[in-house]
Formats: structure tokens, C-alpha cells, sequence
């Protein structure tokens, strides 16, 4: 009984420890993020799911089944320990949310069990002696092991983290598109091996990660093999992989000591920390313009005063533009001082109301308008509201009805005419596609050489989500090579240099970036306009990665059907 019983246990074990190695990755990979900010764990986050796809221990004819939903475990535990503060909008929503997301990882762990190497088959035609042959030269030596081959390795390394990256690419544009915390993104504190994003965003850089993961575990299987048999050969694989990001890191810490020519420009953002609840309410209206009276007189005492005054999104409680009070206000601090002022409202046109940012100048001569490109899907906007009203049931009245989107990449020329502001507003700043638009030339204007974010996270109050929000923003800079100033109504207000380094964070007395403030200085901006790769091509590593993985699914069917 008791030799019964611990067989029984094993069993258990073996059938349980690849559901768990799926969660544990999920889990690493969540660590990544704000607020537990343990980056190094991108590195290994992806390996206990290898693992449970590669060597499950027991053969299934439904394996591939068994992947995917491997596959959508971890994806389910990432997304919802990653996105949790959603909760504090709406928790049915962050709930219903992540069954949709973790598609995109189920797919990669499906792709991961197609192309798992497996020991070749016997031809037809040969003898029993033949195979018992093969075999005993299989056992005596593990280099014939497909894990043991350095091109085998680095060929399979390749094709899944071209197919990582094309998931990653997928989820940031379909259906509107949620591209948050891409593997890459990890490494954004690690500004030596972010410099590569200038060629091919944020997509190269999880390649690299997701490639680094994949090495990792087919070295740990081949030291397995080769210890059984006391036989090695040169670890080509893992060498080339380890020097791939030592020039990786040695670019990024070239390129950041090349000063392109810039001009000081001084710059103030209002950080007005006012409650969501207070932002409309007209009870609130008085207080509201006192504060950022107040704040703003602050910015403007300082010596010299600031070039541009920036408050963040919805920052007045009526649409500037329509509501008399708002934008007497508006335009009397505008006129009082010589700063331009950029601040967010909302705008009307012929019943449709659009999430917009005005810039004021001239002390109050000039008013530019910008309408925002992209909407939040269930925060700014409802998917089939009309058609699928359980859609509407499940955001409630958090979204009671949809703004409309912006249809121009609007550019804002200051007073200062040297510096031409691309206008963000809130998510914005988290999509390259859209980002690099604003920094291309037209026929009428150079491009921008300064992004400026105006956001509002105060819907997630002070949770994780305005950290993984400059966490994603940050690779607009290194992107385009522009810099990027950002003012939130609860934080994070900073800048950020064209290298992705955050140069300044406000913060209250006890370090938090949740307060009221101002935060004041000098950001260095770009004279003259060029483009990097980024810039003129945009997502087009991404895309390749999503050719050669098609390419890939292709091959193996065909090869397979050959086999058959």
C-alpha cells in the first residue's frame, strides 16, 4: 500500500508540475512590472513554461491542445496580477479583459510545441538491427540530439521569438489594440540596451529577451544530456547569444555619449492631483480654478519664467471653448503672463465630443486644437455599444457615452518657433505606430522636436497603472529621439530625455509621486530634425518577425504531411 501510495503521489506530481510551471511563469513575468519592478526577471520568465510544453513527461495525442491551454494559464496569471489595478475601475472588466489578452501568449506555447525538436523517426525499409543501431548511437552519442546541435538551437531560439514578438506586434493594434508591457518594456530603467529601439522599437527588444529565454533552456537540456554520457562540444548557441547582448549594451553605451545639436528650453507642468469625482462635478469648479491659479503662479514666479505651462488632461471642468467660465479663466491666466499655455479639455463640434488638447498663446490671441487619434476601448469608448449592449452593461456608468476620434496629427507651433510640440494625450504616449507620425515632416510643418503627454491616471488612484504607464512611454524617446515632457493629473509628472532616461520626477516630501506640484526645468530639444530608422519605417521589424513566423507555420505543415 505504502509503495502504491507513492506512486500515486509521483503521478500527481508529474501531472500537476506543468500546470504550475505555466502560473510560475506568468507570474515572473508580472514581476517585471510595476510594483514589484524586479526587471532581471524577464530574462527567465518564459523558461517554466518552455519547460512544461517541452518535457512533459508523458506523450499526448491531443499535445497540442495541451500547449495552448498551457499557454493560456500563463497568460491568464501575467495578465491578471499585471493589470490588476484596473480593479479600481471596473473589476468585472478587468476580470472578463484578460480571457481575451491571454490568447496572444496561448498562441506563442502552441507555436513553442510545433516546433519542439523531436528525435528522428527510423525510414522505411530499414531492419530491427538497423533501428537498435540508430539507437545505441543515439545513446553513446548525444550530439546526434537535435538539443545538442548549436544551429538547431539557435535556429529554433530565432523562429520563437520572432513568433513572441509577432503576438506582442498582433495585440498592440487588433481590435484597437492593448500593447502594455510587452516583454521588452522590462528594460525600461536599463537605458545601454534600450538604445536599440531607434531601429526596431520596442519589438527588438523583446526578440532579445524572448530569445535570451529560449537559449537558456535548451543549454540546461543539453548540459543534462552531456553529463549522462560524459561527452561535450562547444556551446556555440549560448556564446553568441551572451555576445549579442554585450554589443547590444556596448551601442547603447556609445550612442549615449553623442550630444545631437539642442537648445534649452524651459518648461513647467502642473500636477494638480484633484479627485476623479471633484473633475466635473460643478460644486467642485471654484476650487478647481483656485488650484491651478495657485499652481500656475508658482511655475510663472520662477526666474526666468517657463517657455510652455503645461496642465494635464481634462484639466478644466467644463469644454473650454463652450463654457464661459472656463474659458475666462483659461484665457486670463493666459493673458497675464508670457508663457505659452498647453492644457487638456474637452471639446464639442455638431454633437460629437472629442478628448482634446488646446494650446494658448499670444496671451490669448492664438488657441490651437488638437482632438485625440487613438481612444481608450472601454474608457473613452464602448465597441458595439448600440450592437452588443452587454458590453455597455459590463463598463456600467463609468463610460456613459463615446467621445469621437481626432482624424489630424495636429502639430503646435509656440511662440517660440524653434520648438514644435507633438501633442499626446494619455494612452497615446504608449503607441509608436502613432507617436512617430507627429515626427514625420509635412509639407507645411518640420515635425515635432518635443513630445508633450498631458494624461489622467486618477482613474487607477495610487495603484501600479501610472508607473506601467511611463514604464511603456518611455520608448517613444528612444524611438524618435525626441524628448518627452508628461503631465498627469496624479502622477507620473517628469521629464525624459531622448535617451529614455527620466531626467526629473516630481515627488512630494515623502518620495511619492501621488501629490500636488509643479515641476520646473530645462528639457535640452533637438535642432536639428532628423529621423531615425524608427521614425521612417515604424513597426517593420515586427513585421518581418510576423513573415518569418507564417513562413515557419507553413514549413512545418508541409514537412509534416511529407513525413505522413
Amino acid at each position: 500500500m505504502k509503495k502504491s501510495g507513492i506512486l500515486y503521489s509521483a503521478s500527481s506530481i508529474q501531472a500537476a508540475w506543468p500546470w504550475l510551471a505555466a502560473i510560475c511563469s506568468g507570474l515572473l513575468y508580472a514581476g517585471c512590472f510595476a510594483p514589484f519592478n524586479l526587471t532581471w526577471l524577464c530574462w527567465i520568465a518564459l523558461t517554466p513554461l518552455l519547460a512544461a510544453i517541452w518535457f512533459p513527461g508523458a506523450e499526448s495525442r491531443r499535445r497540442w491542445l495541451r500547449n495552448l491551454i498551457l499557454g493560456y494559464v500563463a497568460g491568464l496569471t501575467f495578465f491578471w496580477t499585471a493589470f490588476s489595478w484596473l480593479t479600481t475601475v471596473t473589476v468585472l472588466g478587468w476580470f472578463v479583459l484578460q480571457f481575451y489578452m491571454a490568447i496572444y501568449i496561448a498562441f506563442w506555447a502552441w507555436f513553442c510545441g510545433l516546433l519542439r525538436p523531436r528525435a528522428t523517426r527510423a525510414k522505411s525499409g530499414e531492419t530491427k538491427w538497423d533501428q537498435m543501431l540508430a539507437e545505441a548511437r543515439r545513446t553513446a552519442a548525444p550530439q546526434r540530439s537535435p538539443w545538442t546541435r548549436s544551429t538547431s538551437n539557435l535556429l529554433l531560439a530565432l523562429l520563437l521569438a520572432a513568433a513572441w514578438t509577432t503576438q506582442e506586434w498582433l495585440r498592440g493594434w487588433v481590435f484597437s489594440g492593448f500593447g502594455w508591457n510587452g516583454l521588452g518594456v522590462a528594460l525600461h530603467a536599463n537605458w545601454p540596451l534600450v538604445q536599440i529601439a531607434e531601429f526596431t522599437g520596442v519589438a527588438g527588444l523583446s526578440f532579445m529577451v524572448a530569445f535570451a529565454n529560449v537559449i537558456l533552456v535548451t543549454t540546461a537540456r543539453r548540459l543534462i544530456l552531456e553529463a549522462r554520457t560524459h561527452t561535450t562540444r562547444p556551446h556555440f548557441d549560448l556564446t553568441l547569444t551572451l555576445a549579442a547582448i554585450v554589443g547590444v549594451l556596448t551601442f547603447g553605451l556609445r550612442t549615449a555619449q553623442i550630444s545631437p545639436p539642442a537648445k534649452s528650453f524651459r518648461v513647467a507642468a502642473v500636477q494638480s492631483n484633484i479627485p476623479q469625482n471633484q473633475k466635473f462635478d460643478p460644486q467642485f469648479t471654484r476650487k478647481i480654478f483656485d488650484q491651478f491659479g495657485r499652481l500656475s503662479e508658482i511655475a510663472m514666479r520662477s526666474n526666468p519664467p517657463p517657455d510652455l505651462l503645461i496642465w494635464p488632461e481634462s484639466s478644466m471642468p467644463g469644454p473650454v471653448l463652450l463654457d464661459p467660465a472656463s474659458y475666462r479663466f483659461v484665457m486670463d491666466l493666459a493673458a497675464s503672463g508670457e508663457s505659452d499655455l498647453l492644457l487638456g479639455t474637452i471639446d464639442e463640434e455638431n454633437g460629437d465630443v472629442y478628448n482634446a488638447a488646446l494650446l494658448v498663446s499670444d496671451g490669448g490671441e492664438r488657441v490651437q486644437v488638437y482632438r485625440k487619434l487613438h481612444l481608450v476601448p472601454f474608457g473613452e469608448y464602448v465597441p458595439g455599444r448600440h450592437t452588443v449592449p452587454l458590453l455597455a452593461r459590463i463598463v456600467g456608468d463609468q463610460v456613459p457615452g463615446d467621445f469621437k476620434p481626432g482624424k489630424e496629427h495636429t502639430m503646435f507651433t509656440l511662440t517660440n518657433s524653434d520648438v514644435q510640440v507633438a501633442p499626446l494625450i494619455c494612452f497615446e504616449d504608449t503607441i509608436g505606430e502613432l507617436v512617430r507620425r507627429f515626427v514625420l515632416p509635412t509639407e507645411t510643418n518640420p515635425g515635432g522636436n518635443l513630445l508633450v503627454d498631458i494624461t489622467n491616471d486618477a482613474w487607477f488612484q495610487h495603484s501600479a497603472g501610472s508607473h506601467q504607464h511611463l514604464a511603456n512611454a518611455i520608448f517613444r524617446c528612444v524611438e524618435t529621439r525626441r524628448p518627452m515632457v508628461r503631465a498627469a493629473n496624479t502622477g507620473v509628472t517628469c521629464f525624459i530625455n531622448e535617451f529614455g532616461r527620466v531626467t526629473q520626477v516630481l515627488r512630494d516630501e515623502t518620495g511619492s509621486t501621488f501629490g500636488e506640484g509643479v515641476l520646473t526645468g530645462q528639457v535640452k530639444v533637438p535642432t536639428e530634425h532628423e529621423l531615425t530608422f524608427y521614425t521612417r519605417h515604424g513597426e517593420l521589424f515586427a513585421k518581418f518577425c510576423a513573415l518569418v513566423t507564417v513562413i515557419a507555420i507553413v514549413a512545418v505543415g508541409l514537412i509534416r504531411r511529407r513525413r505522413v
